[in-house]
């Protein structure tokens, strides 16, 4: 089995929407985007398994969550988030500046079109 073909850990993460035949799931690409980072810095050796666990348990466990779980990769998110500023990877405010312009660009971009920081009004 090559590599590639060895599952990751993380694709037994708890609650992570699955097809029928187990494979992971995602309601958009950036969800896939945010899965596929995830594993990348984990085999990088940037935090383990048990560490990953427990943060994205934490999210998962808020008060608030969507009942349908619909939130679930937003909760991914945040457990990346949290587990790259505490590991001083990454800077909780550049994180929050990036998620501000990307909405604001969203915002004005023309339906239909591909979402580009380029397109944030403030940028």
């Amino acid at each position: 089995m090559s590599a590639c073909e060895v599952p990751s850990q993380l694709a037994q993460s708890p609650g992570l929407p699955k097809s029928p035949e187990g494979a992971p799931v995602f309601p958009e690409p950036w969800a896939a985007e945010a899965f596929a980072m995830t594993v990348h810095l984990h085999e990088k050796g940037l935090f383990a398994w048990s560490e990953w666990a427990e943060s994205l348990s934490r999210q998962l466990h808020q008060p608030g969550r969507a009942d349908d779980g619909s939130d679930y990769f937003d909760c991914w998110v945040a457990a990346l988030s949290e587990l790259l500023v505490s590991r001083g990877i990454a800077d909780a405010s550049a994180i929050l500046d990036l998620q501000q312009s990307w909405q604001r660009a969203a915002e004005a971009t023309p339906h239909g079109q591909p979402i580009e920081l380029a397109n944030d009004p403030k940028r």
